[in-house]
């Protein structure tokens, strides 16, 4: 890289490592004490769960007690069941009071009674350091027990025991049942802000205003917090955010303020609880221990707090990161300008920083199995979209901060006569209206061009109605033009080409191929054979470009879509010598042709694989943005995604029979930059194909979270976020672009964003029948065709409407049965509606190809209705199969 280059990446290097050290600021916090009252204590480990029957040893509970030694004064249980019956009297090596618990529920009432068996034989058993006791532990909130069974169980301990006896619930239920306080010694409350959406900052204050709440109504009960706590990761729930640095926060502030308000409390709790991943709190329920499931402190008790300690590691590594891709962006782009290199070198360090801070965060947490494979697809998805915004990005940057187009043509003025060669024009056809081709060939017959030929070679019409008035008019043109009528002729398209190709005059040096809708402006050879006269240009390609947008709001819609590619993917391309090469208004060197064995009978996508091969061969391509000939578009909404049903189809095939060429396995004289514009130009529909996939893994998801809701909660918010911000991101550059480099106003680029988002589903169908389907057949698209009626346009998004039902019924069902309470499920449901937007833009766009047109010219009359052109194109059903006409091969 230049100097100047280096300047940018140091500085937006050292923007980078600044923010990592912005966000990561130390915090002065009041200190932790050096006793707390108590802690929430369940002694299991890592590998351990009570709900598998797996439980601490008495030896792994001693040393957890060993650990509290002289930082608590007392524990709190839950269960006496198993091993945890032994922490009393463990604990009172250490000197440590013991509060009591039991686990009531309504599962198995023989369990109960045991339990409250145990219960008071360990309370009697330990009565010098049991303090409390508690029967039940939020039974009510949760409808494990009814009042009056609760009451019952406490009537029961309080009889048998001599310790004071209550029970554990949030501050609401005790409010609601006064009856409650009666048949309790005290009132253990639960504060946890978290769970009902407390900003962090105003979490303290939400708690003592609540304890003043309930010391107004039972002024005479001692009241003891039960739980208090944080989660030190999980998700945000309404104004609650999670993490290390808000737990230590809340848990210093609160400590401090206990001792003036002078509570007794519990801690929850003290240690990590991995295996509450796999229970019922909702991401949350493993992160509340003040030390980590390894015994390790989550944050500095008496020092300032610091979200991330290890942040410069990561910092650094995001450097590393963000100077890989930033080589890789910078590589051969000498012209991209300052701005342009700016924007790419922020985006990579942005980007980067985020892949590693998502990378971090998800390996701080418990992960079960089944997590960890959710986890890898995930990441694998991440690293897609990743892909995915790099190769849009650097497009982006190329398409508009360059300092000059380094392959730049421009047609010459007065071009050099003595040097023209001759061109044979090919225009294949199949079952077209005789009067649209009668005038693509009087165009042509208008060339200002001495050294030249046309033929027209007509494939497997059947009727002669259809071809033989063209025929005729070829001979009123003279010896210029010649016409041959094949039936049957194999191969497609590509078969008629090679079928023009072996009949082309021995004297040409160039073909070029046009369809058979095309009206050519008189300079097109005489301005674009000159790059010929370099032996190693091949191709030279103009862009198609069409004359029927006046004709409906549809055919406006699909020419300001049309024009994107042309006029900013195209140009880019060419820079590298990439162009794809279209079946239209293309100039392909004779000998090369021949050479290299003709047009792919075997791709539907003939022009694009044909440049590929020619550009494995080490030859040029030249592109020029201005266009010599207007043809003609759909004219429905079946034929448009039919259409581009075969191009991402083909593409798809063109890439499986090229993969070693262009992953260099195989030899070629293909460059990194082909290899790359290829790859990456074909990665926003390969991912249209993998964006179906995760649709209806989304609609599964959403599935099991509305039946489901308390087992299958809604995805990380860091991963489902990426589908939005990769999706606004490709609308910026969409309106950016056809505002700076085509030309047209804001509202056409509206048009063309919804044109080119109702080929999504279709394109996603294309991708994946390419890689997992079998050969098809080549597609016509009709032209001239009567337009479908309002209803039967509709029709044909059918399959796009019921997915758009199914994501707004989805993101409905979620959120009643789900509710908003926690953030990533907000996140979700939007996810829900942005992945409907281009079911939905289909619909719309069905509607609008079956409005009645702006003006209608009288078809011709042999387009009646009775004509074989109409009966074909529009009798054949909407599949894309068979949403275009398809032209018979031999055996049919």
């Amino acid at each position: 890289m230049k100097p100047s280059h280096w300047l940018i990446v140091i500085a937006v290097s050292l923007v980078t490592f600044s923010l990592w050290a912005w966000f990561n600021q130390p915090l002065e916090e009041p200190l932790w004490p050096d006793r707390v009252m108590g802690f929430a204590f369940s002694p299991y480990r890592a590998e351990q769960n009570p709900q598998e029957g797996i439980h601490p040893t008495p030896e792994q509970i001693e040393e957890d007690l060993a650990l509290l030694s002289g930082k608590t004064h007392a524990i709190r249980t839950y269960t006496v069941q198993a091993t945890l019956g032994e922490i009393p009297r463990l604990a009172r090596k250490y000197g440590i009071n013991v509060m009591v618990g039991a686990w009531v529920d309504n599962t198995d009432e023989t369990k109960n009674e045991t339990e409250i068996d145990k219960l008071i034989e360990v309370v009697n058993n330990n009565w010098r350091n049991v303090v409390r006791v508690i029967v039940g532990n939020e039974t009510l909130l949760h409808n494990q027990r009814t009042i009056e069974q609760l009451i019952g169980h406490l009537d029961r301990v309080r009889a048998s025991v001599s310790t004071p006896v209550s029970t554990a619930e949030p501050w609401h239920i005790w409010l609601k049942y006064p009856e409650l306080v009666e048949h309790c010694d005290f009132i253990t409350v639960h504060m946890l802000p978290y769970w009902e959406g407390v900003n962090q900052e105003e979490a303290v204050d939400y708690i003592v205003g609540r304890m003043n709440q309930i010391k107004e109504a039972y002024p005479d009960k001692p009241i003891i917090i039960g739980e208090v706590g944080w989660p030190s990761a999980g998700r945000t729930r309404i104004n609650a955010k999670v993490g290390m640095v808000e737990q230590a926060t809340f848990l210093r502030r609160f400590l401090a303020r206990a001792i003036k308000e002078k509570y007794v409390y519990y801690v929850i709790e003290a240690f990590d609880q991995p295996w509450k991943t796999k229970s019922l709190e909702r991401g949350v329920g493993a992160y509340w221990g003040v030390y980590d499931a390894n015994r390790k402190p989550k944050f500095p008790f008496d020092a300032p707090i610091v979200g991330i300690p290890q942040w410069y590691v990561l910092a650094a590594a995001s450097l590393l990161v963000g100077m890989v891709v930033i080589t890789l962006l910078f590589l051969d782009s000498h012209t991209l300008r300052r701005r342009g290199r700016l924007f790419l070198a922020a985006l990579a360090y942005a980007v980067a920083s985020l892949a590693v801070w998502v990378v971090y965060n998800y390996s701080q947490q418990y992960l079960t199995n089944s997590a960890m494979v959710v986890g890898i697809l995930l990441g694998l998805g991440m690293i897609g979209v990743i892909v995915v915004f790099f190769a849009e990005a650097h497009e982006w940057a190329e398409a508009v901060w360059v300092n000059a187009r380094r392959r730049a043509i421009n047609p010459p003025d007065k071009p050099d006569d003595s040097h023209l060669p001759w061109v044979s024009i090919h225009v294949p056809a199949y079952n077209e209206p005789p009067d649209m081709m009668i005038a693509t060939l009087n165009a042509l017959a208008k060339l200002d061009y001495p050294y030249y030929e046309v033929i027209v070679i007509d494939n497997n019409t059947k009727d002669p109605a259809v071809w033989e008035p063209v025929r005729d008019h070829c001979h009123r043109l003279g010896e210029r033009f010649r016409f041959f009528h094949e039936d049957p002729l194999p191969g497609f398209k590509a078969g008629a080409l090679n079928f023009a190709l072996r009949h082309t005059d021995a004297r040409a040096e160039i073909v070029a191929v046009i369809d058979s809708d095309y009206l050519v402006d008189p300079r097109w050879l005489r301005d674009l054979t000159p790059p010929f006269q370099k032996p190693d240009v091949a191709i030279v390609q103009a862009p198609q470009d069409y004359c029927d947008q006046d004709e409906s709001l549809f055919k406006s819609m699909c020419y300001a879509e049309y024009r994107g590619f042309f006029y900013i993917g195209m140009i880019t391309r060419n820079e590298r010598n990439a162009i794809i090469q279209h079946g239209t208004m293309t100039m392909v060197r004779r000998s090369t042709l021949v050479d290299i064995g003709g047009w792919a009978e075997w791709c539907i996508t003939e022009d694009a694989e044909l440049g590929l091969r020619i550009f494995e061969r080490g030859y040029q391509a030249l592109y020029v943005p201005r266009s010599y000939g207007e043809g003609l578009m759909p004219d429905t909404f079946v034929d448009f995604k039919k259409q581009r049903f075969r191009w991402a189809y083909g593409a798809v095939r063109i890439l499986r029979v090229h993969i070693g060429e262009l992953l260099g396995w195989r030899p070629s004289h293909l460059s990194w930059g082909q290899r790359y514009h290829f790859l990456a130009g074909w990665i926003p529909w390969l991912a249209d194909g993998f964006n179906l996939l995760f649709n209806l893994f989304a609609l599964f998801w959403s599935a099991g979270m509305i039946v489901a809701p308390l087992h299958i909660d809604s995805p990380s918010m860091v991963f489902s976020a990426l589908p939005l911000a990769l999706f606004a991101f490709k609308l910026l550059k969409h309106f950016y672009l056809y505002s700076a480099n085509v030309g047209i106003s804001f509202g056409n680029s509206v048009a063309a964003a919804v044109a080119g988002l109702s080929l999504s589903h279709t394109i996603s169908l294309a991708i994946i029948e390419g890689f997992f389907g079998k050969d098809k057949p080549f597609f016509r698209t009709p032209k001239m065709a009567h337009g479908h009626r309002f209803w039967r346009a509709l029709a044909t998004a059918r399959d796009e409407t019921l997915l758009m039902l199914a994501f707004w019924i989805a993101a409905g069902g979620v959120y009643v049965h789900v509710g908003f309470d926690f953030v990533d499920t907000r996140v979700w449901v939007n996810v829900l509606i942005v992945q409907s937007i281009p079911y939905a833009v289909t619909l719309v766009m069905a509607a609008i190809s079956g409005l009645p047109n702006r003006k209608v010219d009288a078809l011709p009359a042999t387009l009646s209705a009775s004509s074989p052109s109409e009966s074909v194109a529009d009798s054949l059903p909407i599949t894309p199969e068979s949403g275009e006409t398809v032209i018979p091969t031999q055996k049919e």
